[in-house]
C-alpha cells in the first residue's frame, strides 16, 4: 500500500484537534441516565420521533468532541413494572415487561443517532441476539474506546432493580468520570419547582445528605454505589439546548452529588 502522506498528516491533525477539544472538558467518559418519560414530548404515551432526534442530537454534539458517551434509558414511557403489578401482574414478570421496553427505547434512539452519523451499539442484559448484542463489559468499553455510543438495555436484567440502579453499576464498570441524569429540572430542589416558585435549587450535596433526607433523586441503591466507586452524579435538565456539553465541560445549571 503506497503512503499517503497527505491522509496520514490530516489524520494526525484530526487527532489534534480531538484531543484540544477533550482538554477542554472535565468528565471524558461519561453514561447519560434518560427516563423513558423524556421520549414522550408533548404525549401522554409512547415515542415522540421529534424529541429523540433532538436528544439525540445533544448527544451527537459532545460524541463529536470525541467524548466517550454511554445511554441507559427508563421505559416509564411504554411501561412500568410497579404499575402493571398495582393491577395483578406479578413483580417480576411485570419488571421483565419493563426491561423489554427499555429496549424499544434504546432501538427508538440507536436509530436516530446513527441516521445523523453516530455509530451506536445496543447492549442487552437479557440476550437478544436477533436485535442487539449480549451486555459484555469489556467488549462494550472497546465500543467507547472506537468512539462508538453504548446504550445499555434492559437494566440489570434482574427483576426488583430499577433503571437508575442499572445506571449507576453501568457506569461504575465502564469506569465513567461521572454519571448524568437528564431530567426535566435544571437540578435538585428542595421542594418541587413546578409547584413551588420559590423552591431553591441545590449547587452540590453530599451522597450522604440525599440518602438522610430521602430526597428523590435516584434509587438509594444508585447513590450508594455511586458513593461506593467515588463516581460524581450529575442532575441537569435535557431540555435546555447544549445543556449536556455544557455538563460535560464543568458549568452550566445543574446539582452536583458527590462526597
Amino acid at each position: 500500500m503506497r503512503y499517503d502522506r497527505a491522509a496520514k498528516t490530516a489524520a494526525l491533525a484530526t487527532d489534534i484537534e480531538v484531543e484540544d477539544h477533550m482538554a477542554d472538558y472535565q468528565y471524558n467518559r461519561v453514561l447519560l441516565k434518560i427516563s423513558g418519560e423524556a421520549l414522550m414530548g408533548e404525549h401522554e404515551y409512547g415515542i415522540d420521533t421529534e424529541t429523540v432526534t433532538r436528544i439525540a442530537g445533544e448527544v451527537a454534539a459532545a460524541h463529536e468532541k470525541g467524548l466517550q458517551i454511554a445511554l441507559v434509558i427508563g421505559a416509564g414511557n411504554i411501561f412500568r413494572g410497579l404499575s402493571a403489578q398495582a393491577t395483578g401482574i406479578e413483580r417480576s414478570t411485570a419488571d421483565y415487561m419493563g426491561m423489554l421496553a427499555t429496549v424499544m427505547n434504546a432501538l427508538a434512539m440507536q436509530s436516530a443517532l446513527e441516521q445523523i452519523g453516530v455509530p451506536t451499539r445496543v447492549q442487552s442484559a437479557i440476550p437478544m441476539q436477533t436485535v442487539c448484542e449480549s451486555y459484555i463489559r469489556r467488549r462494550a468499553v472497546r465500543h467507547m474506546e472506537k468512539g462508538r455510543v453504548v446504550i445499555f438495555a434492559a437494566g440489570t436484567g434482574n427483576p426488583y432493580f430499577t433503571t437508575d440502579t442499572a445506571a449507576a453499576l453501568r457506569a461504575a464498570e465502564m469506569d465513567c468520570d461521572a454519571l448524568l441524569k437528564g431530567t426535566q429540572v435544571d437540578g435538585v430542589y428542595d421542594s418541587d419547582p413546578k409547584t413551588n416558585p420559590d423552591a431553591v435549587r441545590y449547587e452540590t450535596l453530599s451522597y450522604h445528605k440525599v440518602l438522610s433526607d430521602d430526597l428523590k433523586v435516584m434509587d438509594a441503591s444508585a447513590i450508594a454505589l455511586m458513593r461506593e466507586n467515588n463516581i460524581p452524579i450529575i442532575v441537569f435538565s435535557l431540555q435546555e439546548m447544549g445543556a449536556l456539553d455544557a455538563v460535560m465541560a464543568g458549568h452550566g445549571t445543574s446539582t452536583i452529588i458527590k462526597a
